[in-house]
């Protein structure tokens, strides 16, 4: 079992197009040019290896993210937009054996004897007949995010955390194959990645969009391909809140949902958003890359009893809050939020110390703190 198998379990065979809009892309070409290139890569340098990804949201990316994971290696995304010297410490850190790079042509990446594939050279295997190891417990991804002294760590995460996080995402949202997601957000970061793999798993489909700078093409690609679904982090909805006037003055009638994650956002933002969109719900979400993504949500229509609480864990999730002592704090008292479940990383790349200090007795320590109310 792995995770590609679990994304495409349903969908592989849709007849309808995954991505949307300027560039189209079907499930049956997603699938099939994923199998090709993960046979190609399989035979290529083998499994268990690293492979790089440096590319923005693209078919591209897509294709060579799930080839990467359906080979049986691990896949490392990161920004094309990083500064270079940050860059060549993380290739030095994986050592990748193959790496995807797709860069602006100003920009590039070298590193001695890694063979580099871009947008116009994938290649394609004669046949896709794969070995099919369970990988399902091993290492899917590892996901660089800053740490406290400034180096990037790396965040590994299984196939089942992949699986595990999807499914629960899924059931809160009450995701379908009507879905359509107006992806704003980089998939090296695991928010964005969360929307891929979800819309992947229900037979969804995808707008991309790099360009959230130009306020109006948001605006037009969430009216005129009937967009279901925005997600966005704290910035997004303050510039769109505040910067344009018409973006509160358009009709979406396609717009069902958005989410919001990455950090807090201000309850002001959050009540002009539904007072000018009052049929869109406004799902408030807490997580951390080191748990695949999720770890709690307010259902909206708790919102305006819980107006800044993260709310209660999702399904599959336990969450508990420790004192200093570790041990549980009481109703109204301030703990440290620990979370449990099967999200959960394996841990940090080449950094034992690091995960021992967030991961003890079967909990993830996510260093941040809360009370807890007499409803959970």
């Amino acid at each position: 079992m792995n995770a590609f198998d679990y994304f495409f379990e349903k969908s592989h065979g849709l007849d309808k197009d995954f991505l949307i809009g300027k560039n189209t892309l079907s499930y049956r070409e997603l699938y099939s040019s994923s199998l090709s290139l993960a046979a190609w890569i399989q035979k290529d340098i083998g499994t268990g290896k690293h492979v790089l990804i440096m590319a923005p949201n693209s078919a591209f990316f897509i294709i060579a993210y799930l080839a990467v994971l359906k080979s049986g290696n691990i896949v490392i995304p990161i920004d094309p937009s990083m500064e270079t010297e940050n860059a060549l410490y993380i290739i030095s850190q994986i050592n990748p054996a193959l790496a995807f790079i797709d860069l602006p042509a100003n920009r590039e990446i070298k590193k001695d004897n890694l063979k580099l594939i871009g947008p116009d050279n994938i290649p394609e295997a004669k046949s896709t007949n794969l070995q099919q190891p369970d990988v399902f417990e091993q290492t899917a991804e590892i996901l660089f995010t800053s740490g406290s002294t400034g180096k990037p760590k790396g965040v590994m995460l299984s196939h089942k955390n992949l699986v595990a996080n999807t499914s629960s995402i899924i059931e809160y949202l009450e995701l379908t194959e009507n879905d359509r997601m107006l992806e704003v957000l980089p998939f090296f970061y695991c928010y964005g990645l969360s929307l891929l793999h979800t819309h992947l798993r229900v037979g969804g489909s995808m707008v991309l969009n790099n360009s959230f700078i130009f306020l109006g093409n948001i605006i037009k690609q969430l009216k005129e391909y009937s967009c279901t679904g925005f997600a966005g982090v704290p910035s997004h909805f303050q510039i769109l809140l505040r910067k344009t006037k018409s973006f509160r003055e358009t009709d979406f009638p396609a717009l069902r949902y958005v989410t919001q994650a990455g950090g807090g956002l201000s309850t002001v933002f959050i009540d002009e958003f539904r007072e000018s969109f009052p049929k869109v719900s406004f799902n408030v979400m807490y997580g951390q890359t080191e748990a695949t993504a999720r770890l709690a949500w307010l259902p909206p229509e708790m919102y305006d009893k819980k107006k800044g609480s993260i709310g209660k864990a999702i399904p599959g999730v336990s969450l508990k809050l420790v004192s200093p002592d570790g041990q549980e704090v009481s109703e109204g008292e301030t703990g440290e939020i620990l979370a449990g479940g099967d999200n959960i990383m394996q841990g940090y790349y080449k950094d034992e110390k690091a995960t021992d200090e967030v991961l003890k007795g079967g909990w993830l320590y996510t260093g941040d703190l809360a009370t807890r109310d007499k409803d959970g």
